[in-house]
């Protein structure tokens, strides 16, 4: 009799990862999807017609997907087209401080020292250095390792590695760490929103979030048609291979039998045999026990005060005036502390939102080929209580008058109308991904253990694994890709172990 295949829950980036490896190592895959396309937090929405990326906006760590391309047996520039940036993003305090970063540091430091200074300019390539080193130190280590372990690390870095570990300061905090490079409180203001790409807050995030200086400036890449055509195109690479993806196949529990994962019971009653699973879904569904109590032993939920940042969006078509906007744009709050404190501490929206701002349209210069209205993403940050405190109507309205008057204090006009308008609120992102509260990020990165507190690729149940953003190595689009393929190979080898 054929083997039963392996099942994948979850059509996310990671479980198509898993799906792409599997099928290339000739495994039968099947992947279980309960929405009517693939992506995840890859998203998109439609505004008259129009599609708009809903989710992440630029990919980073290309190496990672060729690598996976090149296992499919091809090569990623066959099925993606890719931009590569030369502004990263533009930086703007009020209508008359802007500051572009580049992919080119030169040009960084020359844009700093023109905006802050030339001693501000030296701290930023001492900066850029030890980023670098940052994340030398952790990519073999750390990052690409199936679990997160103090001891694998000190183990991997060896008697002389433990200075290099006791450099990259993991018991400092990003904000504190910052203030070694950076005297204008604007410049630590800029870089320490990298703790922001994980959910967290510069001030409780760890040191080491820095190495995320590093990965900018080895690659960032805009993708034509849309991020979510990488969803898209793992897809047809996963079914070209064999895999097959069943879409409108919510999974009800996941069935286990004498410790080892058994099925998948979908919530129309059908049961799909698997030899063994990869669960791509926020680690909590399974700790809560929304795939079933016996399920709930392979990962524990995490606490709510623990949980990375939501998110409040607006998917815009309209006219904009005003602000030369980049492709990304950062419009900076004038208390940044307060608007941590407000989402953190308080579990409210923030008093003043810093807002992201994604013209879908331009390139990273800000041109456009043509004038009328453009499709955006403004994003500000905001509490994952999603699943027990929905914000009211009111509070998502006096959020959004104080989101677009900051904008329009930056000289920034968006010409809006509600029709044109989808709005992604905490509780949305919740119902979007289970077991979430509306958190994007999984477990927040605040203090040192909290990296080694995600969880590993394999669990204590048999045959059952996990994948996504919300697990290790941590969120985006490349780490939920690796996390992926770790857990396929994971499984791989404890097949071949079972069976020697």
């Amino acid at each position: 009799m054929p083997e039963e295949p392996v099942v994948v829950v979850g059509a996310g980036v990671a479980g198509l990862a898993a799906a792409v490896e599997l099928a290339a190592r000739g495994r039968a895959v099947t992947v279980l999807e309960r929405g009517s396309t693939p992506g995840g937090k890859l998203r998109e929405v439609e505004i008259d017609g129009r599609r708009l990326d809903a989710g992440p906006t630029v990919l980073t760590l290309r190496g990672i997907f060729d690598d996976l391309f090149d296992v499919a047996g091809t090569r990623l520039e066959e099925h993606l087209s890719l931009t590569p940036v030369s502004v990263l993003a533009r930086h703007a305090w009020g209508p008359d401080a802007q500051l572009d970063l580049h992919a080119d540091p030169e040009r960084s430091r020359e844009a700093i020292g023109l905006f802050a200074g030339a001693a501000e300019a030296r701290r930023y390539t001492a900066f850029l250095t030890r980023s670098r080193h940052v994340y030398e130190t952790l990519e073999a280590s750390f990052i690409r390792a199936p679990a997160p372990s103090v001891a694998h690390l000190v183990r991997h870095a060896g008697l002389r590695g433990l200075g290099a570990l006791a450099a990259i300061s993991p018991f400092r905090s990003l904000w504190s760490a910052l203030g070694d490079h950076f005297h204008d409180p604007r410049l630590q203001q800029l870089f320490g929103r990298y703790a922001t790409y994980l959910g967290s807050s510069p001030y409780e995030a760890p040191a080491t979030l820095m190495l995320l200086a590093h990965v900018e400036q080895a690659g960032v890449w805009l993708v034509d048609g849309g991020m979510h055509r990488i969803a898209q195109v793992l897809a047809q690479l996963a079914t070209g291979l064999g895999a097959t993806i069943r879409y409108a196949a919510e999974v009800r529990t996941i069935e286990i039998e004498r410790g080892a994962s058994r099925a998948a019971m979908l919530t129309s009653g059908e049961r799909v045999a698997a030899s063994a699973v990869i669960v791509n879904a926020d680690a909590s569904a399974l700790g809560n026990g929304s795939l079933g109590a016996m399920a709930a032993a392979a990962a524990p939920a995490v606490p709510v005060a623990a949980r990375s940042l939501s998110a409040l969006t607006w998917n815009i078509v309209a006219q904009t005036e005003g602000f030369a906007l980049s492709r990304h744009t950062v419009f900076f709050s004038s208390d940044y502390r307060r608007e941590f404190e407000d989402i953190f501490r308080r579990d409210s929206l923030p008093t003043e939102p810093t807002v992201y701002v994604c013209a879908q349209d331009r390139d990273d210069l800000g041109r456009r080929s043509d004038t009328g209205p453009e499709r955006l993403l403004c994003l500000v940050n905001a509490p994952p209580t999603g699943d027990r405190r929905p914000f009211t109507s009111a509070e998502i309205e006096s959020c959004e008058q104080r989101t677009f008057t900051l904008l329009e204090r930056s000289g920034l006009r968006i010409r809006r109308t509600p029709e044109r308008t989808a709005v992604t609120t905490p509780a949305d992102f919740n119902r979007l991904f289970p077991g979430s509260g509306g958190s994007l990020y999984g477990r927040a990165s605040h203090g040192w253990r909290a990296s080694f507190q995600r969880p590993g690729v394999r669990t204590r149940i048999r045959g059952l694994y996990l994948a996504g953003g919300s697990i290790h190595p941590g969120p985006g689009v490349p780490m939920a890709a690796l996390s992926g393929r770790l857990a396929a190979g994971a499984l791989i080898a404890d097949s071949a172990s079972t069976r020697r």
